[in-house]
């Protein structure tokens, strides 16, 4: 798949504040509007202090059935409120923003990690926090990556695919025919233009194949390439939101209404504050990182652990080292 400059902020996690970025530009949000914004005070219990220098976001797309439709496109692999038990975390991602510089980071976090939850009592793949609560996954990646999170983000299924609707669609490009049968995702070589449910089945892909010679190829690097994927995806939305804002003004009160009902978030979180943050990420300015992991099994099932090579990236976020040399980011 071809990579943009720039990457997947939030799978589901980040996709409707960048909507409210873009729409945040142009026309000023009303009192009554911001209001609305759904707050966790439960995630703001669990966060760390104010740092002069940088803050970092978590976001989480959550894997909610909730709101489910019968009648939407999607609703077979989508699936009904109870067919999962309790909340899930599809995607984890943090952003870095350095406030003197404006600059932007972000990093993806396997679901699969096998870390610490809580405080430390038992051990269990990350996105199990999630299903605990909010306060115990903050505390979570704050204890397994050893750096602070200072604010919580997150978005649903449902939310999302309105969300990409209002800003008209999102253009991705691949180098061959793509498919998921799990998510019912199919989409022709090129740069195709995705509508919400076409966008979600492509967040949502964990059995990614692409057409190449005449068979069908299976991505075999699991969540790794998955979370690769939406990290390109979300450059796109970006640009997708800021610029449907720009040449269609009036609409831009849809689009944040679309956020608004999309996103979940701490209650110390000033929004217009942080979607003028957001305006470089629009423009395609964000370094992207993996998480270097390796393969383990533990009873019999496959995990992942964070490998000593991701201490550079990790004091990085921490703000106590530079900034590394970003995936996409070219040589020379």
């Amino acid at each position: 798949m071809k990579r943009r400059s720039g990457s997947w902020l939030v799978s589901l996690g980040v996709a409707a504040i960048v909507a409210l970025a873009g729409a945040t530009g142009l026309v000023v949000a009303t009192n009554t509007q911001l209001s609305a914004v759904r707050r966790d005070a439960t995630a703001t219990d669990s966060l760390s202090p104010s740092n002069d220098e940088f803050e970092n976001y978590l976001f989480v797309g959550s894997d909610s059935r909730q709101g489910s439709d019968p009648s939407d496109p999607d609703y077979d692999s989508v699936g009904a409120e109870g067919d999962v038990g309790g909340k899930r975390s599809d995607t984890l991602m943090v952003m870095h923003y350095v406030k003197k510089t404006g600059g932007l980071s972000l990093l993806s976090i396997p679901r699969d990690l096998w870390v610490e939850i809580g405080n430390g009592s038992k051990s269990q793949r990350i996105n199990t926090a999630y299903q605990i609560g909010t306060d115990v996954l903050i505390r979570t990646v704050q204890k397994a990556l050893s750096i602070p999170i200072h604010h919580y983000i997150e978005i649903d299924f449902q939310g999302f695919k309105g969300l990409v609707e209002a800003v008209g669609g999102v253009t991705i490009c691949v180098d061959y025919p793509s498919r998921d049968r799990h998510t019912g995702l199919f989409i022709k070589a090129g740069c195709p233009r995705l509508d919400g449910v076409e966008a979600l089945a492509f967040a949502r892909s964990r059995f990614f194949e692409s057409k190449i010679d005449g068979e069908w190829t299976i991505d075999g690097t699991s969540d790794i390439g998955r979370t690769s994927r939406q990290r390109a995806f979300v450059t796109a939305l970006l640009k997708s939101s800021v610029t449907h804002v720009a040449e269609n003004p009036f609409t831009a009160g849809k689009v944040f209404a679309g956020a608004v009902r999309a996103v979940l978030v701490d209650e110390s979180l000033n929004l217009l504050n942080f979607a003028r943050k957001m305006r470089p990420a629009s423009r395609g300015s964000i370094a992207s990182f993996p998480l270097a992991v390796y393969g383990d099994t533990v009873e019999g099932n496959s995990v992942l652990r964070l490998s000593s090579d991701s201490k550079e990236v990790l004091q990085f976020f921490a703000g106590l080292g530079p900034r590394p040399k970003a995936e996409n980011e070219t040589t020379g």
